[in-house]
């Protein structure tokens, strides 16, 4: 599942893969917003991203669907 982050007042995204299902990131999303901390995800090859909630302009996850490799996906 890809993730990407805004962030207020940065030019770039915060971009990365993530084994977690789409509703495992929106509880992790509302759990950090309610608490007003940080959220904290990590990436398929185990890297942690912590981001202050207060700094998130908007969370994107993208679709649930594998991806397919070689010539017969269309």
């Amino acid at each position: 599942m890809e993730v990407t982050i805004g962030i207020q007042n940065q030019p770039r995204e915060l971009a990365f893969e993530t084994t977690l299902a789409a509703d495992e990131i929106a509880a992790a999303l509302k759990g950090a917003l309610e608490k007003g901390g940080l959220l904290e995800l990590s990436d398929v090859k185990g890297q942690r991203f912590l981001v202050p909630t207060a700094t998130i302009g908007y969370v994107e996850v993208g679709p649930e669907e594998t991806r397919r490799v070689g010539f017969g996906s269309l």
